[in-house]
């Protein structure tokens, strides 16, 4: 799952990004409204998790605009006012979902699976990605290829997941950097190199054709063809 998170909690936000990411998500964090904004319009994401209270704008108007826009992307609306009045309001604006703080961290993942699940159901895609002999499911974390199971670590399975939602896409070391890791990390840093060799170990080493690529100065790609 690919989760865009606005809030400008400092203490909030470490907390919820650490623990989705150990749950196996990718996690795009920013504190700034209006930044937050231009994100939710012009790129994809599974989720939107979105504090009403923000520097710049408010959650309200991204959430209305996103609306506004037809962009259909679940929000999660995350915020300290807890009134009926309140998530009435943020209900009708167009968030998906209402949880207020302070709140439990395992609802909170129990509610951003149901907006997936009913997001998928509602546009009748599938909960499965594949390539060639490759195939994951994103909710139950499930990867096979060939038929054969394969155990990969939370880490390892975002970084799957990213490269298949791209197949066929040149991906860049920064590119996923920002999208498996977030923005905390230094671009100069190997641990692309390192996640993507143990990545490799399991997903291309027992079998005859590689699907994950490197275009040397580029980036990865994973795909069917091995002339990359």
């Amino acid at each position: 799952m690919n989760i865009l998170f606005i809030e400008d909690d400092v203490k909030t936000a470490a907390f919820v990004v650490k623990g989705l990411k150990q749950e196996g998500f990718t996690v795009l964090h920013v504190r700034d409204g209006e930044e937050g904004r231009i994100l939710a319009l012009h790129e994809d994401y599974d989720v939107a998790i979105i504090d009403i209270m923000l520097p710049t704008i408010s959650g309200l108007k991204i959430v209305e605009d996103l609306r506004r826009a037809r962009k259909n992307t679940p929000v999660l609306i995350l915020s300290a006012r807890n009134s009926i009045e309140d998530k009435v309001t943020g209900l009708q604006k167009g968030g998906d979902d209402y949880l207020a703080k302070p709140f439990a961290f395992s609802e909170l993942v129990a509610r951003l699976q149901a907006l997936m699940r009913r997001s998928q159901a509602n546009k009748g895609e599938t909960t499965r990605l594949s390539v060639g002999d490759l195939f994951i499911n994103i909710l139950s974390r499930e990867v096979k290829r060939d038929g054969r199971n394969i155990d990969l670590q939370p880490l390892e399975f975002s970084l799957l997941e990213y490269l298949m939602r791209n197949a066929g896409r040149v991906v860049s070391k920064t590119m996923i950097i920002e999208h498996v890791w977030g923005y905390n990390f230094d671009p100069n840093t190997n641990i692309v190199e390192s996640r993507m060799s143990k990545l490799r170990s399991k997903v291309d080493e027992s079998f005859k054709r590689p699907l994950i690529h490197t275009i040397r100065g580029v980036g990865y790609v994973i795909k069917q063809d091995s002339s990359a």
